[in-house]
């Protein structure tokens, strides 16, 4: 490719900025999201905080944005949700587990691992690869977790956010959730 076409490209399309969604569809994304991390949260302070074990992570927050936010996107349906956390989690820790020692090189490999497994096992969740990240560059607790980072908050947090997910995107006439369960 020549150096001209390639640089044509940065400048995107034509197309212009997304659509602007209804009321009604900021209205049902904020409440999906409030109570969906709300929930996680809630349980997190409820069950874990004596124990000193996270069950909320970051890439949650980007989960909600799409499983209240986009719910007819292909990355925010239940198969991607779940299997890109849990696919994620189980490279991030193998990551820190073998890498660690070097953590710019387990950073490196957990995030572009995770993406190469998602895309294999038709689980890509763009979350998934923070996910992966937060294992290598987690705190102190999330490295002792070791495996049981895939449970919680890996495994546990996605299933809150995907039961909220089915009870609230499917009270709008508007949406339906979900697409495709596989």
């Amino acid at each position: 490719m020549r150096p001209r076409a390639y640089f044509a490209k940065w400048r995107g399309s034509t197309r212009g900025s997304p659509p602007r969604v209804s009321n009604s569809e900021v209205l049902w994304s904020w409440l999906g999201s409030f109570i969906g991390i709300g929930l996680v949260s809630g349980m997190a302070a409820l069950w874990f905080s004596e124990l000193d074990a996270a069950l909320l992570i970051g890439s949650h927050g980007a989960s909600a944005v799409l499983v209240y936010g986009a719910v007819r996107s292909p990355l925010a349906q239940p198969r991607n949700l779940i299997g890109g956390h849990v696919v994620s989690a189980i490279v991030g820790v193998l990551a820190w587990k073998m890498l660690g020692g070097i953590p710019w090189l387990a950073a490196a490999f957990a995030v572009a691992t995770a993406i190469a497994l998602m895309h294999l096992t038709r689980t890509l969740h763009p979350p998934g690869g923070a996910t992966a990240l937060i294992a290598v560059i987690g705190s102190e607790e999330i490295h002792r977790a070791g495996f049981w980072y895939v449970l919680v908050p890996a495994g546990i947090g996605p299933l809150i956010l995907l039961l909220v997910a089915l009870l609230v995107n499917n009270l709008a006439p508007t949406r339906r959730y979900p697409e495709t369960w596989w």
